[in-house]
This record gives C-alpha cells, sequence and structure tokens, in this order.
C-alpha cells in the first residue's frame, strides 16, 4: 500500500535507498520559469478534479486505493485525491515545489523502484491519475499501461482535441479508452501554475483500463450548478 507516503516516506526518515539512481525527494532546488514551460507545466485546478471524482463515483467507477499522480506538480491533483483518503504516490520529472513528491521521470523505461510496496516485477498494483505534459501524452498512455496489472486504470486529463490525429487514430485503435469524460464548461488551467487567466480549451478525461477492448462510452461532466437541469 502506499499509505507510507502520509507515515514513512517524509524527508526525514526516507531511506538511503529512496535516492538511488532516478529517483529523489523533490522540493530541494529551484528551477526558472522557462524550466517550468518547457516541461509544459500547466496545473489542473483542485475544484474540476472534484467534480470530475464525484462524476465517475456516480457512474459506478470504482478507482484502486492506490494511486500514482507521476505528473504531481505542485501537488493540486495529489492533494485532492489525500483528502479522499486514496494511498498516493507523488512524483515529477523535475521539482516544482511539493515536499512529498519524488523525483522520477514516467517516460523512462520500466525499472523496479523502492519508493512502494505496490511494485512487483515493475508493476503498479494500483491506477495511474494525472495531467501529463501534452507533448507525452501518447507516450504517457503506453508507458501507463506497461506499469500497471490487467485491469489496473490509467487517467489522463487532455485537451479534447486530443482525438485528432492519424498518429493518434491508430493509438485509439488498438488502446480504445473505456470512458471518455468531457467536461461541459471550461476548466481552469493554470499555466506554470498560475491560474489567474482564461482557458479557451475543451477537456476531458480519458480512462484507459488495461485489457479492455470494447468501444469507448463518452460521458459528459456538468457543472454542478447545471445538475438539475433535467428537472427544468
Amino acid at each position: 500500500m502506499i499509505i507510507e507516503r502520509r507515515q514513512n516516506l517524509t524527508k526525514d526518515n526516507r531511506t538511503p535507498e529512496m535516492v538511488r539512481g532516478s529517483i529523489k525527494t523533490l522540493g530541494s532546488s529551484a528551477h526558472t520559469q522557462e524550466d517550468r514551460e518547457t516541461n509544459d507545466y500547466y496545473a489542473t485546478n483542485p475544484d474540476d478534479v472534484i467534480i470530475f471524482l464525484d462524476q465517475i463515483a456516480a457512474d459506478g467507477v470504482v478507482l484502486s486505493d492506490s494511486i500514482w499522480e507521476p505528473a504531481c506538480g505542485e501537488g493540486h491533483v495529489s492533494n485532492v485525491l489525500l483528502e479522499r483518503g486514496y494511498d498516493v504516490l507523488s512524483s515529477d520529472i523535475i521539482d516544482r515545489g511539493f515536499d512529498s513528491a519524488y523525483q522520477f521521470d514516467f517516460i523512462a523505461p520500466l525499472f523496479r523502484h523502492h519508493l512502494s510496496s505496490a511494485w512487483e516485477d515493475n508493476i503498479f498494483d494500483g491506477d495511474i491519475l494525472t495531467n501529463p505534459p501534452f507533448k507525452h501524452a501518447s507516450t504517457f498512455i503506453k508507458q501507463g499501461l506497461k506499469r500497471l496489472k490487467q485491469g489496473g486504470k490509467i487517467l489522463l486529463l487532455l485537451p479534447l482535441r486530443y482525438l485528432e490525429t492519424k498518429e493518434r487514430y491508430y493509438l485509439f485503435h488498438k488502446h480504445p479508452p473505456k470512458f471518455i469524460y468531457v467536461y461541459s464548461y471550461r476548466i481552469k488551467i493554470g499555466k506554470s501554475g498560475n491560474f489567474s487567466g482564461s482557458n479557451a480549451v475543451a477537456y476531458a478525461w480519458y480512462i484507459w483500463e488495461k485489457g479492455n477492448e470494447a468501444d469507448t462510452i463518452i460521458k459528459m461532466i456538468p457543472h454542478p450548478k447545471w445538475r438539475d437541469a433535467d428537472a427544468e
């Protein structure tokens, strides 16, 4: 279980093997604004994560107790998951100041690491949920499915336009999402963690379940203020 994140995986009591190789504790070095933009950092508004989680729960979509957030940024998604009682493993390729995270390149080759007992033979026993860098989204999908057990889920927040292009047509044909949950409103996206600007892009959560071969089901995520619209 990844509950150690709150009990054992702190900076003060981590073991030496936890900082071996490609993994080290985040929160110890500074990065410039240019670094953040180069790494395609667009943070997720916690309120919109809550709305999504409420919607899939109402639809009977069950997540694992253990969830890996591999592009955690400043912890916007991880904190929501922790508040809901999930055992959360948070990581990112660069330091964005989230003290509970570890540095890990999610799209690097697979190897057994020392962060959690939820790993066996390079396979994560849980689900993966994140807002990935758009330019690496396809690799996140392929690598994420490799890292999961049969039945494990990878949930990625991506622009709706991710459905387009020939390359992605073949990707979706080979790995069809089980669900696509489309926001019916414009969610807040924080460029470099700043949510002050507006967003003109439509977003959706794409949910893959390893082993699923059925046609994709499209669902809508209404704004909470709209939930009584059917009664009108």
